[in-house]
């Protein structure tokens, strides 16, 4: 089970990407939109003033029963070997162990 500390850090992560999202996305937009070089560094320092945790490749995908983030499948929401003993107590649906 990941540290309750490391969950936490990732939910608010999670919050500051939800109130800086429209900031940086409008920002985004003026960049491509504007044609000269120095108006695109003053858009560009202005979205780097954004807090880093904002952005949305901070944030981390995690397994809703452990909190795990490494092998995790968006499919299911778990990771990979929670979501094996799931499978092994048929408590996933349509999931089978494979076999060939």
């Amino acid at each position: 089970m990941a540290r309750k500390s490391w969950i936490q850090r990732e939910k608010k992560k999670q919050k500051l990407e939800k109130k800086y999202h429209l900031i940086r996305q409008s920002l985004k937009k003026e960049i491509s939109k504007v044609s000269s070089l120095i108006d695109k560094w003053e858009i560009h320092g202005k979205l780097q003033c954004l807090p880093r945790n904002s952005a949305p490749t901070r944030l981390h995908r995690r397994c809703f029963s452990t909190g795990r983030t490494r092998a995790h499948y968006r499919d299911f929401g778990l990771s990979g070997y929670r979501l094996r003993e799931m499978v092994h107590a048929c408590l996933l649906p349509g999931a089978t162990k494979s076999s060939w």
